[in-house]
């Protein structure tokens, strides 16, 4: 993707902090994760082969800033494939489809490109063994999220979705002795603990995933995050408001010590009314956040006076994701099976 040019405040961040070492503490893992590079190159990939427009269902990640710049490529979004040119071209977004979209999208003869992150496709996966074998599936989410939708819509008649803690204690069940338990990939990782632990209490026959169904990169960024808390006067989450896993980053940063944490879609949305008092501010960003975002919230950082970066980093990724099946072949019939994993490492 190329480097857009990103929106400036009209005056800069001023030096308020008063005397002593202002810093940053920044955060890494952060940024794009395999499965939304996967994405958006998916995206990219479609325009330059097929030409534009391309359509996707649903912004393709949940960030702003990627679906405005792929607009300008010739994506054309759209909430559902209904809206799509019958014959055309059409891009499921890395949060997965139902097997109702999938056929809506056959029965209007488009030319499907599924571009879910292959984590999601797990959940899908389990989702569909445990409905053959006739299990209860509660599926702890977010309702009305599209990864959520795309997960229930594989075993509809089989799934009871819990949105929080509070909610374990209501759910009621057929048969307590055949309930599982899978979760959209992008939760906290403590708050889905202590919701299966409240399941448990009244389940105790619940059976878990076959793995975790929580994302590497979901897990990897709340530990970093938590690391970085607790020495931070303020705790700035580069990400967009629908984004599940950026909002969830803003969440852990209060809980594990940060004195204040805002989310933020650019760097212009920093307020100067945050820096007031701040030594310490850590920073970090969403798994579908770009990296030249983070870079414009430490530039603007760096003209208030914190030009002291620290990295604090936690793990190392390197998953890497293979590009959609539809895309693999080259425009001379040769496959393309080049690895992609996340952009933004530092």
């Amino acid at each position: 993707m190329p480097v857009p040019r990103v929106p400036r405040r009209r005056e800069p961040l001023q030096d308020i902090a008063g005397p002593g070492r202002k810093r940053v503490l920044l955060a890494s893992p952060r940024g794009y994760c395999a499965g939304v590079d996967r994405a958006v190159i998916a995206v990219e990939k479609a325009l330059e082969r097929f030409g534009a427009p391309v359509y996707v269902r649903k912004q393709i990640v949940h960030n702003i800033h990627v679906v405005t710049e792929l607009e300008k490529q010739g994506a054309i979004f759209v909430e559902e494939v209904d809206e799509v040119p019958e014959g055309a071209h059409v891009v499921f977004s890395a949060h997965g489809v139902s097997p109702a979209v999938v056929n809506a999208a056959s029965d209007r003869g488009l030319r499907a490109i599924d571009a879910t992150c292959p984590l999601v496709t797990k959940v899908h996966r389990e989702a569909v063994r445990f409905a053959r074998d006739d299990f209860e599936i509660l599926l702890i989410g977010h309702e009305g999220h599209e990864e959520v939708e795309g997960t229930a819509g594989e075993a509809p008649e089989h799934v009871t979705v819990v949105n929080s803690p509070d909610e374990a204690d209501t759910i009621e069940v057929r048969d307590p002795s055949k309930v599982v338990w899978l979760s959209q990939t992008t939760l906290s990782v403590d708050e889905t603990m202590e919701t299966v632990r409240r399941l448990r209490a009244r389940f105790p026959q619940l059976q878990d995933p076959p793995s975790d169904d929580i994302c590497y990169a979901t897990q990897n960024r709340q530990v970093a995050i938590k690391k970085v808390a607790k020495d931070a006067d303020l705790v700035i989450v580069v990400g967009s408001a629908n984004s599940s896993n950026s909002v969830r980053l803003v969440e852990v940063a209060l809980e594990h010590g940060a004195k204040a944490a805002y989310r933020v879609d650019y760097a212009d949305e920093v307020e100067q009314a945050w820096l007031e008092g701040v030594e310490t501010v850590g920073v970090t960003s969403g798994a579908s956040v770009p990296e030249v975002l983070v870079q414009q919230v430490l530039d603007d950082l760096a003209a208030a006076g914190y030009r002291d970066v620290e990295q604090v980093r936690t793990a190392e990724e390197d998953l890497m994701f293979s590009l959609p099946k539809e895309l693999r072949q080259d425009a001379a019939g040769k496959r393309d099976d080049r690895a992609l994993g996340g952009r933004s490492r530092s």
